[in-house]
């Protein structure tokens, strides 16, 4: 990579997060830690508002701007391909959202690069869900943005029938099915949900703000710790 794309590279992942390690540039730019402290203070030098320092991590100050970026050919067909992965396993908003958004991106590109996109041979049938589950997954993940507790009437394994009122978290798919992970008050203590047995689904009035031990993070590191463990025996 010829330096001036490093550099340029460097500003585009710092602007995509809220704050930039050195060893994580360096390792998606593969080059050294050394070497990115020299490209950022460079780069700083420049006039280009990056925050932070060595050992720290970086940030992109307020009011910076670059000019619309292009896409290389592959770049647009991996969009494609993501695209029509995705419109198969969400809800219909978001693959509405999806498609109005990919067609802003095909709309910029070059007319080369555009056809090539299109022609990617890689397709995913919208069959991978039902229009149920695509209704009720569509609701938990609005209810997860907005902080609204939920009443489920669920459905476990054995084919016994529940309700709870939960606190969702989060929707995450596994390759086959979507689940949604919530505090559950009946339980005291996070649960996964199949979203395809969900029989009921209550959208209640309340909302819940983030408490200690009770949010996504506190799951997450739950569940790293659990594998940790188990790794360990």
């Amino acid at each position: 990579m010829r330096r001036a794309d490093r550099l340029f590279q460097i500003v585009q992942l710092i602007r995509g997060r809220r704050l930039t390690t050195a060893a994580f540039l360096a390792r998606r730019l593969e080059v050294s830690e050394r070497t990115v402290y020299r490209d950022v203070a460079d780069l700083q030098h420049q006039g280009v508002p990056i925050e932070g320092e060595a050992g720290v991590g970086y940030r992109l100050g307020a009011g910076f701007e670059l000019p619309p970026l292009m896409f290389t050919q592959d770049e647009a067909s991996s969009l494609v391909a993501a695209a029509r992965l995705a419109q198969s396993w969400v809800d219909p908003a978001m693959a509405r959202d999806i498609e109005a958004a990919f067609g802003k991106i095909l709309s910029v590109l070059p007319p080369a690069a555009r056809v090539s996109a299109e022609a990617i041979a890689l397709y995913a049938p919208a069959l991978a869900l039902d229009d149920a589950t695509r209704a009720r997954l569509q609701t938990l993940r609005e209810a997860v943005h907005s902080h609204h507790k939920l009443r489920l009437v669920y459905r476990d394994v054995n084919d016994a029938a529940s309700e709870r009122t939960v606190r969702p978290l989060g929707c995450f798919y596994w390759g086959k099915v979507w689940t949604l992970s919530a505090w559950c008050e009946l339980r005291n203590d996070f649960r996964g949900f199949r979203v395809d047995r969900i029989d009921g689904l209550e959208v209640l009035p309340e909302r819940f703000r983030d408490e200690a031990g009770k949010t996504l993070a506190d799951l997450l590191r739950k569940v790293r710790a659990e594998r940790a463990a188990t790794l360990n025996q």
